[in-house]
């Protein structure tokens, strides 16, 4: 965890009353929690698009990028828990007004869209108009696409990491995750008195699986058994493998909510940037931002071959879009893992002149040819 600590971190009502989300649903009022690191004031804002479960304290789960020297650290960054999330935006565990009771499974569905509108709005309050770049992986990833194609003239640079539409497998896994937290007993139709422990772990680890490569989990893991456990002796002793899956499944326990997990992921599941536009070429001809797409190389999750397809269809459809590359074991979670392979990416796709993206040590750049990787 990073010992770089928000310059300021509060909340912004928003001025739309009532919010009206994609889906048709309204919420009365709405709240985006935020964190901001340096000054607005004095330096070129980035604005921070945190992934499913992170926060609004991006140094927390970004350190690198923002330590001293890192490609983050000479900017003024905000980001916002997104609409939906548990750490302190409006979500299921909010009050809602009209009942006087938590949203819980009554929260709507959001869309990437609905994130970014409350996003722009939330800025507008806070005094900030146009931002040097928006910058996020995954999920994160998703809402600086959004950003670029709704608000062009307030985006100059885009950097999206490890993001695009979800295929048929995605989606699988994540229907998967969500109907684990249902079948939990304690799930009560979503208005759980206590968290849905078992079904919520369940869909972590069902998680953990999709953000991890295959021989990243051949290599720490194998075939060894976990600690003392013999899983051929018993049933119930587990390989190493299934020991970190358990861990995993109760750190999130202890430090998210359900529904939100329900909801933020089927905002992942929706997310196509270029819905409610006549065509995806019409879509992705509004962008004026600089565009850097960042594939990951072991994420089956994201595959690099989808994050560099989105790339030439943008860059196709006449909008300035780069194509770099990441060589990690770690899966959909190299962002986090490996986050130092982004810095010379970031640093450079940050510049104030916009530059094409060079390959640096330990990464790949490709260049954008005619539907072809080079």
């Amino acid at each position: 965890m990073s010992n770089v600590l928000p310059s300021f971190e509060g909340d912004v009502v928003l001025r739309e009353q009532p919010l009206v989300l994609d889906g048709g649903a309204q919420l009365p009022s709405a709240t985006l929690h935020y964190a901001v690191y340096g000054d607005p004031a004095r330096l070129p804002v980035v604005l921070v698009c945190h992934a499913l479960s992170g926060s609004a304290r991006a140094a927390e789960w970004w350190p690198h990028l923002y330590a001293p020297g890192g490609p983050l650290q000479p900017f003024a960054s905000v980001c916002f828990n997104i609409l939906g999330s548990c750490y302190g935006s409006t979500g299921p565990t909010s009050l809602d007004s009209r009942t006087g009771t938590a949203y819980g499974p009554a929260f709507p569905p959001v869309t990437i869209a609905d994130i970014v509108r409350a996003q722009a709005s939330a800025l507008e309050s806070l005094g900030i108009g146009k931002l040097h770049a928006v910058v996020g992986a995954s999920i994160g990833g998703m809402q600086a696409l959004q950003w670029a194609i709704d608000f062009p003239a307030r985006v100059e640079r885009c950097i999206a990491i490890g993001a695009a539409p979800l295929g048929a497998m995605g989606l699988a896994f994540s229907h998967l995750q969500r109907q684990a937290i249902r079948l939990d007993p304690e799930w009560q139709g979503g208005r759980y008195r206590r968290q849905p422990a078992t079904g919520l772990a369940l869909a972590r680890s069902i998680a953990m699986c999709t953000y991890k490569s295959a021989p990243l989990y051949d290599e720490r893991h194998g075939r060894r058994p976990n600690g003392q456990e013999d899983p051929y002796r018993s049933l119930d002793d587990r390989f190493d493998v299934a020991g970190y899956l358990d861990h995993q499944g109760e750190k999130i326990v202890a430090r998210f909510d359900a529904n939100s997990y329900l909801v933020i992921s089927k905002a992942m599941d929706t997310f196509d940037p270029t819905r409610g536009y006549a065509s995806e070429e019409a879509a992705f001809s509004r962008i004026e931002a600089q565009c850097t797409l960042v594939g990951i190389s072991s994420d089956w999750l994201f595959p690099a071959a989808d994050v560099w397809s989105v790339a030439h269809r943008i860059r196709g459809a006449g909008a300035p879009c780069e194509y770099a590359e990441i060589e990690t074991a770690h899966g959909h979670d190299g962002f986090l893992a490996d986050a130092h392979l982004l810095e010379p990416i970031l640093r450079q796709a940050l510049e104030p002149a916009p530059t094409r993206v060079a390959a640096a040590a330990h990464s790949t750049s490709k260049e954008l040819r005619d539907g072809t990787v080079g």
